[in-house]
């Protein structure tokens, strides 16, 4: 069990939170509910139960955080050390709408918040910030901890299942299997946070199943997409043989941009792994536009063509293409096995045309796999939807927080720190709206 002073807590706490309206004595409290139980989620109710709201969260599967806690099971990447101005490059076209949030709520506020529930966090040599404890698991238990202690109430196994049409209340059933036979509760909270996920991972409960409910009131949505996620390639049965679930070390790839360095894997399927997910966004889009597309990979970045040439043109008398290429330049033989795979085992025989081969080899992928296979989510709530306090414009006291509004991000951090800003952003904002809406209330 985490002990902790709660109130001693509360003031440091605050301070990273920046100010939000806080209820004196006597004064209302607005109710709040909070629709899903993801980190996004868990944010936005402590932020409002900090300020003085009476908040309920409802989390559809049968306990809170699934995702956060299958996301750490290798470690909990929570945030990123780099400079905010390049770490806000990696939102792409999504980095002025992100901003104002993640700049209020920035990666320092991130770890300190993690040291208020008794986790520090160290960083790791690529840069990436992790609890000390290195897992999910003891942050989430202290979490939750904390935020009964705030008084926030944790319903699971409640599932969210749109507005009233007569009412406009919140609709959430208890036994979703049965809702014909057991209405669903009507709920009419002064504020209600959606932060319900993308539409990955759906067995941690990031179904998508809010989708068709939004684009009935008339709210553009952007089609879920694929994010951080592995590619098709049509392999050969015998390179899958030798090859499937091996790691390509320490090469670079590229497509229609930057070059990206880090570890590919072979999968059944084609390729997964951090340097294909940092340049997913690119090959998706290549991908839709054309029907498939080519991923150049250097097999040897620390190398420039001029000297794997010189290297390959020390070739002994008789000696085989593969034994060269691991005695000159040291390639694994899964490296040596794409070469063969993508020019269909026909090697270049001059060392210079195997340079050029070796620093751009071509593979060709066809497209995404599927959704529920790829760690997030691209597309979801158009921003023009939202205002600057991420309410819903159509919906005045609905916010929305997390990965259902349509930014994506790769690994590394960024996923989840741009999660726990927006609920910041959308808590402070439901609160700063419920102010100005009861004046005299606050």
């Amino acid at each position: 069990m985490v002990t902790r002073e709660p109130r001693s807590r509360l003031r440091a706490v605050n301070s990273e939170f920046g100010a939000v309206a806080t209820a004196g004595s006597g004064a209302a409290r607005p109710s709040a509910a909070v629709i899903g139980g993801g980190p996004g989620g868990l944010m936005a109710a402590e932020v409002l139960a900090r300020a003085g709201a009476s908040v309920t969260v409802y989390e559809h599967m049968p306990s809170m955080g699934r995702k956060f806690l299958i996301a750490g099971r290798g470690g909990l990447n929570i945030t990123h050390s780099e400079p905010l101005e390049q770490f806000m490059t990696r939102y792409g076209d999504k980095q002025d709408a992100l901003a104002q949030s993640v700049s209020a709520f920035p990666p320092e506020a991130i770890q300190a918040w993690c040291e208020g529930l008794s986790q520090k966090t160290f960083v790791g040599s690529s840069g990436r910030v992790f609890p000390l404890g290195f897992r999910a698991t003891e942050l989430l238990r202290s979490w939750l901890v904390d935020l009964e202690t705030l008084g926030v109430s944790l319903q699971t196994s409640r599932r969210w299942l749109g507005w009233d049409q007569a009412t406009g209340a919140l609709l959430v059933a208890a036994d979703e299997k049965n809702s014909d036979l057991i209405p669903p509760q009507q709920l009419f909270p002064d504020i209600t946070i959606m932060s319900l996920g993308g539409g990955s991972w759906q067995r941690t409960g990031s179904d998508g199943r809010w989708v068709p409910k939004f684009e009935e009131i008339g709210i553009v949505v952007h089609k879920l997409r694929p994010a951080n996620s592995g590619f098709l390639v049509d392999w050969t049965a015998e390179f899958i043989t030798k090859f499937e679930g091996m790691p390509v070390k320490n090469v670079s790839v590229q497509a229609r941009g930057n070059p990206v360095r880090g570890e590919m894997m072979i999968s059944a399927e084609g390729i997964e792994g951090g340097c294909v997910y940092a340049v997913g966004r690119e090959l998706r889009a290549a991908c839709d536009a054309q029907g498939n597309t080519v991923m150049l990979i250097d097999l040897r970045p620390d190398l420039s063509v001029e000297q794997v040439e010189q290297r390959l043109s020390t070739a002994k008398p008789k000696e085989s293409s593969s034994t060269l290429l691991r005695r000159t330049i040291g390639l694994p033989p899964v490296a040596i096995g794409l070469l063969r795979e993508v020019t269909k085992n026909v090697l270049p025989r001059q060392a210079s045309d195997m340079a050029v081969l070796i620093k751009s080899l071509p593979l060709q992928v066809l497209a995404t796999e599927e959704l529920d296979r790829a760690i997030s989510t691209a597309g979801g709530v158009a921003f023009e939807e939202l205002d600057d306090r991420f309410m819903l414009r159509r919906l005045p006291g609905v916010f929305v927080a997390g990965e259902m509004i349509d930014w994506e991000a790769p690994t590394g951090g960024y996923l989840l720190q741009a999660t726990l800003s927006t609920a910041v952003a959308a808590a402070k904002g439901a609160l700063s709206w419920w102010e100005q809406e009861h004046p005299t209330e606050m």
